[in-house]
C-alpha cells in the first residue's frame, strides 16, 4: 500500500515524499520486530517449561514479564520524548532488542529468562512510543485508519515468525528459533538511519508540555502508578506498605504540578477499558499456542498454527480498515468486534477437531480492530495529550495483560488442575502438589518436577486434567469482551447525545516548523 501524498493533509511538504514513505515503513518493520519476540515466546513457552521446570503461573509470569515492562518504556519515553528525539529512543530500542536475545539464547533458568524478556519488553514499548505519535502525526486526519495499517505490521510479524518458527520445526534447537527475532530488528535498524522525524501535532500546534499533563491527569498518573509498582513491588519482594507509599506520593507530586487536575473523564474511561482490551487479545494470544496443543495434535496440526491462522486474518483486514471506519464509526467497530471476539472465545473453548478453526476465524475477527482503534480513538478525542495519552492508552492495556491478565489465566490454569486433582485422584494430588505464591496471595499447584517423576500412566491421567483446565480457562475470559461491548454500546449513546462522533483537530501554532531534523541516532533539531 502506497503512501499518500502530503498534499492536502495539513503535514508539513518540507519533509520529502520519499523520506515520509521510508519513515511509514521503518515504523512498520519497527513493529514486526516486537511481534516476533512475542510469537516466538508464546511457541516456547512450554518448551522453556520443560527444560527449566517450570509451574504454569511462573511461565505465566515469564509471558507477563514481556508485556508490562512495555508500558514502563512507553509512557516515561512520552513524557520526553519530544525534547530528546525519535531518533534517540530508536536506538535504544534497538540496543535492548540484540541485548535480549544474547540474554535469552544464553539462559540457564527461571531468572535469566525472566530479565531477558523484561528486556525485550522495554525495547518493545520504546518502539510504540515513537511510531504511534509519528504516524498520527504523519495523518492528521485519517489517524485511526493508518494506525490499523500501522498496527498490521502486528499480526504481519506473528504470521512472518510463527511460520519461519514452524517450519523449522519441533526438533530445531529453541535458541535458533529465537534468534529469529534478530531479522526484523536489522532490518528496521538500516531503514531508521538518516530519516527526518516529525514534531509531533502538540507541539507544532503550540500546546504546552503542562496542558498535555492536565489532559492525562492525576487519576491518569493514579491508574499507571498502581499498575506499574505492583507489579515492581511483587519483583523485589516490597511490603505492601512501601509499594503504596511510593504509589501516593508519585500521585501527589504528579497532582501538585498541574494543579491536581483530574484528567478527562472520557480519557480515564478509555484508558480503564484497555485492561479488559489487551487481556481479550494479548492475554489469550500468550496462552493460546498451549491451549490449543491437545485438540490441535489430535488432527494433526501443530498448535502454534491456531495463532498464525488468527494473525493472518487480523494483517489483512487491519489494511482495510478505512473504509469500514468511515462506514460505522470506530466506536461502532469497537462494539461490533467485542460482540464477536466474545461468542469466538466461547466457541473455542468449547470446540473439538476441526471446529477449532472455525472458532479461531471467529476470535480472530473480533479481536482483529481492538487495539489500533482504540488508540485511533485516544488519538482523535485527545490530540492536546499528544504523545503521553496516546502511548499511555497502550501502555495501561500492556501494563493490565501484564500484571493481571496473563498471569490470571495461568492461576486458573494452576488452580483448576489442582482442584480437579484433588478431587478425583486424592492420593496422587498429595504426592505432586506444592505451595506458591503470585501478586494476590498464596496457592496450590501441581508441581511438573514431581509430575515427571511418577510412573507413566498416572502422568497420563494428570495430562488429561491438564488439558480440560486449559481450555476452561477461555470460558473465564468472555467476561473481557462482554464488559468491552457493554461500555462501547454507552459510549456511542453518549456521543450520540452530543451530534455523533467528531474527531477534534488541532490548528499549528504560527511560525511552528511541523517537521525537525532527527535522525536515527542524533537528538532531534
Amino acid at each position: 500500500m502506497s503512501v499518500p501524498s502530503n498534499a492536502g493533509t495539513g503535514v508539513d511538504p518540507a519533509l520529502t515524499e520519499t523520506n515520509r514513505r521510508l519513515l511509514f515503513w521503518a515504523c512498520f518493520v519497527a513493529l514486526v520486530a516486537t511481534s516476533f519476540g512475542f510469537i516466538v515466546r508464546a511457541f516456547l513457552i512450554d518448551t522453556w517449561g520443560e527444560t527449566f521446570g517450570l509451574t504454569a503461573t511462573e511461565k505465566g509470569l515469564i509471558l507477563g514479564v514481556g508485556l508490562w515492562p512495555f508500558a514502563i518504556s512507553i509512557i516515561l519515553f512520552s513524557l520526553f520524548i519530544d525534547r530528546i528525539g525519535y531518533g534517540t529512543a530508536m536506538i535504544f530500542a534497538f540496543v535492548c532488542h540484540v541485548l535480549s536475545v544474547i540474554l535469552t539464547v544464553t539462559a540457564t533458568g527461571y531468572t535469566q529468562l525472566y530479565w531477558a524478556m523484561f528486556i525485550v519488553a522495554l525495547a518493545n514499548g520504546t518502539v510504540e512510543a515513537v511510531i504511534n505519535p509519528v504516524v498520527a502525526t504523519l495523518f492528521p486526519r485519517e489517524k485511526t485508519k493508518w494506525l490499523n495499517i500501522l498496527h498490521a505490521g502486528w499480526p504481519g510479524g506473528l504470521v512472518l515468525g510463527g511460520v519461519l518458527a514452524l517450519i523449522m520445526g519441533p526438533g530445531t534447537d529453541w535458541r535458533y528459533k529465537v534468534g529469529l527475532i534478530l531479522l526484523p530488528t536489522i532490518v528496521y535498524g538500516i531503514m531508521m538511519m538518516g530519516r527526518k522525524f516529525p514534531v509531533q501535532e502538540r507541539v507544532a500546534a503550540g500546546v504546552s508540555y503542562r496542558e498535555m499533563l492536565v489532559d492525562f491527569g492525576v487519576i491518569g498518573a493514579l491508574i499507571v502508578n498502581f499498575l506499574i509498582f505492583l507489579q515492581i513491588g511483587q519483583v523485589f519482594g516490597w511490603p505492601a506498605l512501601l509499594t503504596g507509599a511510593i504509589i501516593v506520593i508519585l500521585t501527589v507530586a504528579f497532582g501538585a504540578f498541574i494543579g491536581f487536575a483530574p484528567g478527562r473523564p472520557l480519557f480515564i474511561f478509555l484508558l480503564l477499558l484497555m485492561i479488559p482490551l489487551a487481556t481479550t487479545e494479548l492475554g489469550v494470544d500468550s496462552w493460546v499456542t498451549s491451549f490449543m496443543t491437545p485438540e490441535m495434535t489430535a488432527i494433526g496440526l501443530q498448535a502454534g498454527w491456531v495463532l498464525v491462522y488468527t494473525s493472518l486474518i487480523m494483517m489483512i483486514l487491519r489494511f482495510f480498515a478505512g473504509p469500514i471506519v468511515h462506514r460505522i464509526s470506530p466506536l461502532g467497530l469497537l462494539a461490533a468486534s467485542s460482540a464477536i471476539a466474545l461468542v469466538g472465545l466461547y466457541m473455542l473453548s468449547q470446540a473439538v477437531g476441526i471446529m477449532i478453526l472455525v472458532a479461531a476465524t471467529l476470535y480472530a475477527l473480533g479481536k482483529t480492530f481492538f487495539w489500533p482503534t482504540m488508540l485511533g480513538v485516544v488519538a482523535e478525542q485527545f490530540p492536546r495529550g499528544g504523545a503521553l495519552t496516546l502511548n499511555a492508552t497502550g501502555g495501561v492495556g500492556m501494563l493490565g495483560v501484564g500484571v493481571v491478565g496473563a498471569v490470571l489465566l495461568g492461576y486458573i490454569q494452576d488452580t483448576s488442575v489442582e482442584s480437579r486433582l484433588r478431587a478425583q485422584q486424592p492420593a496422587i494430588h498429595q504426592q505432586v502438589v506444592t505451595q506458591k505464591s503470585w501478586a494476590f496471595g498464596a496457592y496450590q499447584a501441581v508441581d511438573p518436577e514431581r509430575v515427571s517423576a511418577l510412573p507413566q500412566d498416572v502422568q497420563q491421567q494428570i495430562n488429561g486434567i491438564s488439558d480440560v483446565a486449559k481450555k476452561e480457562a477461555l470460558v473465564d475470559v468472555c467476561i473481557f469482551p462482554g464488559i468491552m461491548l457493554i461500555s462501547y454500546l454507552g459510549l456511542l449513546f453518549y456521543f450520540k447525545t452530543k451530534g455523533g462522533y467528531k474527531a477534534e483537530e488541532l490548528t499549528e501554532a504560527p511560525g511552528d516548523d511541523t517537521y525537525a531534523k532527527g535522525e536515527f541516532g542524533p537528538k532531534n533539531a
